[in-house]
């Protein structure tokens, strides 16, 4: 379908944008479905963010936005109102402009994750893991491994007070939860999740020390860039199933689809019809 006056734009907001991949995801069902709606990236440095997001949302024929690093936090702060979820996980990834013009605010990455990890087996139930990362998508995997009834959370963060500061939102909801902080040693976790931006340039460092990890442990990933991580090709040599950042946008795409009241389809649906590039 042709981009024309009558279609309404989605925006994918983030920066830098090259990795982005849910254009070629959600076009192609659109496509598919005969709905005049595109998802267009819209790269914009941390920064202009605040001074955008008003501004983009004065345009008449704009829906709504998926929200991608780095900006999953502060549109905390932009937005009227937050869905509980997003209110836990100290972070937003989707705006839905409402029919009054005020902005809603939700977020799915956690219950994308592990809705994916779930599929393929794994099961979350007193189950002890490991976030590395307490960013926006590490505190909404966090925020949803604790909904799915994890026993204890590691949480590890290059910056101490983003780690403590999701700690207490996660007891604040979860006071039985067990947290331990500022390890990242992934031995004696059955699930372990790189939720930081390692991986998404040549030569990066591995987010954990990959010989640490038990043989059998889960191992989740966020990054998109590629297929399969460094990391991942790490923790497969050690025998560990693995969760591909993919899968993840697979799995919560649904859930954004219901949130924009646009036809809703399955992973399997989306994947049959994804034209995704690396």
């Amino acid at each position: 379908m042709q981009i024309s006056g009558h279609t309404q734009l989605i925006a994918h907001l983030g920066y830098p944008t090259a990795s982005f991949k849910a254009p070629m995801i959600y076009n192609p069902w659109f496509e598919n479905q005969g709905v005049d709606v595109k998802v267009v990236p819209m790269g914009v440095k941390p920064q202009d963010y605040a001074a955008l997001l008003p501004a983009l949302f004065s345009l008449t024929n704009i829906t709504g936005a998926l929200v991608t690093m780095p900006h999953k936090v502060a549109t905390c702060e932009l937005v009227d109102r937050l869905s509980p979820t997003a209110q836990i996980a100290g972070a937003c990834n989707a705006i839905r402009r409402e029919n009054d013009g005020t902005l809603t605010g939700d977020m799915f990455d956690g219950d994308g994750f592990v809705r994916g990890i779930q599929r393929k087996g794994f099961r979350a139930l007193g189950a002890r893991a490991l976030v590395v990362g307490s960013g926006g998508v590490g505190s909404a995997i966090a925020a949803s491994l604790a909904a799915a009834g994890v026993s204890h959370l590691t949480l590890y963060d290059t910056q101490e007070a983003t780690a403590q500061a999701l700690a207490h939102r996660l007891q604040t909801h979860y006071p039985r939860l067990k947290l331990t902080l500022k390890s990242n040693d992934p031995a004696g976790h059955s699930l372990v999740v790189n939720a930081t931006p390692l991986g998404m340039s040549p030569g990066d460092s591995l987010p954990m020390d990959v010989a640490r990890i038990d043989p059998g442990t889960f191992v989740g990933e966020v990054v998109m860039k590629q297929e399969f991580t460094p990391f991942l090709q790490a923790a497969m040599a050690r025998g560990c199933q693995v969760q591909r950042g993919t899968d993840m946008l697979f799995e919560m795409i649904p859930a954004y689809l219901d949130f924009f009241h646009l036809p809703v389809a399955t992973p399997e649906q989306l994947q049959a019809l994804a034209e995704i590039r690396y």
